[in-house]
């Protein structure tokens, strides 16, 4: 029986999630990059060996999650639907102030990932989608 390619909407989500699991890997390599070359910088309070030790595995963790979840929507899997969505609602909350951000490289990260975001969030409620999940 030959395996069906999933449908246009499947792929948009699956490389919605993968872009997103790709940026925060490659972000948690540069965070470590950054740590081992000039060391935790920013407020005593906040910036120590082990708290940049814990926001490179949290970025790289959830990362492959998304990772994980893109493949799901590639492979029409109802289960990436949950934590695909708390994954653009998450975006969301990082996106608006990095978009009002006054240095230019954070506004257009900002700017792309609440694009990618209301799109994921649309194509997850589409009829075509959804309707997939019903029958």
């Amino acid at each position: 029986m030959a395996r069906m390619l999933p449908d246009r909407p499947f792929i948009v989500l699956g490389v919605i999630a993968g872009i997103e699991g790709v940026a925060l890997l490659a972000y948690a390599v540069f965070e470590a990059i950054e740590g081992i070359r000039i060391g935790a910088t920013g407020p005593a309070e906040v910036s120590s060996v082990p708290a940049l030790v814990l926001q490179i595995v949290i970025l790289a963790l959830f990362g492959a999650a998304l990772v994980f979840v893109g493949s799901g929507w590639i492979r029409v899997r109802r289960w990436a639907r949950a934590p695909f969505l708390l994954a653009q609602l998450i975006a969301l909350v990082i996106g608006f102030p990095l978009a009002s951000a006054v240095g230019g490289i954070e506004r257009v990260a900002g700017i792309s990932l609440v694009a990618l975001a209301i799109i994921g969030i649309v194509l997850v409620f589409s009829p075509a989608v959804t309707r997939s999940f019903t029958e």
